[in-house]
């Protein structure tokens, strides 16, 4: 069977979608990749992977958007798929409507979030779900990351049988590591006492730099580790203004894109993501296999993640106070920290592993064509 994987980013297609990618190529289909051009993709081609560039659009831009359709349309005419697995919101919709304009057989669609839960001017909001309504109609295999979202999915008509498919990642990967931990604080020259509160996510305001920043001013006792960078299609505000008044001094780390974020995490004590809006963040489930004790905002997804009091905790989000208080908790108390990554690495191990969802993916979208 040939599948082909759509997505907005080289960032999601190397980061969420390779696992994917290798697992269905293990099992004897034709895997493709259609996503944006961009660096991330060099590792992917150099295991053999077919990754085709378009412009697909992150915003909208009608002329955009249109210009993408018919790209994809051409392309999907010329190959033939027997499926069609689109990701993210936009390149989602316009993946979905592409391969039916193709008369693709089948086509299906993972939700990493929907955009009219996203705090904004209600006119996008609506926009969005006038969007997913529309080509939720032509969706064979409807999946979310989120169990709240599977829920919205059913409530709004937008899908008849949405499955919370889930998201995943490596615990041969992601663990904790006392050699990494010490290679990596050495690097850095950070001494093993101290505590390291880091956040691994891209560069963009509703993840909730501005917040954690102010919030860290209330911590004195740790350090701040931000890995992660801003993709060249991010928008929004740039967050330069907010690291250069944080007066965190010496106890700010800018380490930007890193692959060694295993590593990273296994140098850390504490995970940080004060998001506004997510699907089911990955860096959280990283953090939680790393055995960090988690603090988010309780917003779709990290409600799902974290259990409050016991793997973590959870902070209004746009919040400060809060934040720094949960966070002033954990630096405070090394048995506690101890005590809540335990128990967030035992709960993400049975409910967030990556092989059995991936497998899980592929056995739905197989069955879908009939090749189950």
């Amino acid at each position: 069977m040939k599948i082909v994987e759509i997505t907005n980013t080289d960032f999601a297609m190397r980061h969420f979608l390779a696992p994917l990618l290798r697992e269905g190529r293990a099992r004897g289909h034709e895997m493709v990749g259609v996503c944006p051009e961009g660096p991330l993709l060099a590792p992917l081609r150099a295991e053999g992977f077919r990754i085709v560039t378009l412009p697909l659009p992150r915003s909208a831009s009608p002329v955009a958007q249109a210009r993408a359709f018919a790209g994809l349309v051409r392309f999907l005419r010329t190959e033939k798929p027997d499926l069609v697995h689109a990701h993210m919101p936009i390149s989602g919709f316009l993946g979905r409507m592409a391969a039916k304009a193709a008369g693709v057989p089948r086509v299906a669609y993972t939700c990493h979030g929907f955009l009219f839960n996203q705090p904004s001017p209600w006119p996008r909001r609506a926009a969005s779900l006038a969007m997913e309504l529309s080509a939720g109609q032509i969706t064979d295999l409807f999946m979310t990351v989120s169990e709240e979202e599977a829920a919205d999915a059913k409530r709004l008509h937008i899908a008849r049988n949405p499955i919370a498919i889930g998201n995943g990642r490596d615990p041969a990967l992601f663990h904790p590591d006392p050699e990494a931990r010490a290679r990596m604080r050495a690097t850095l020259g950070v001494p093993d006492d101290r505590v390291v509160v880091v956040i691994v996510s891209r560069l963009v305001r509703h993840k909730g730099h501005p917040e954690l920043l102010a919030a860290m001013a209330a911590v004195p006792d740790a350090e701040l580790w931000v890995v992660g960078d801003r993709l060249a299609s991010d928008h929004g505000e740039d967050l330069e203004t907010y690291f250069v008044a944080s007066g965190l001094g010496p106890r700010l780390r800018r380490l930007g894109y890193r692959e060694d974020t295993a590593a990273v995490l296994a140098a850390a004590d504490i995970f940080a993501l004060p998001s506004h809006f997510e699907g089911l963040p990955m860096s959280v489930i990283e953090a939680m296999l790393t055995g960090l004790p988690v603090v988010a905002t309780d917003i779709r997804g990290p409600r799902e993640q974290v259990v409050q009091g016991e793997t973590g905790f959870l902070v209004p989000p746009r919040s400060i106070e809060p934040l720094g208080d949960a966070l002033t908790t954990l630096v405070r108390d090394p048995a506690l920290r101890a005590a809540m990554g335990a128990a967030g690495m035992a709960r993400a191990r049975v409910r967030f592993d990556e092989p059995r969802i991936i497998a899980r993916t592929l056995d739905l979208l197989t069955a879908l064509n009939g090749t189950g």
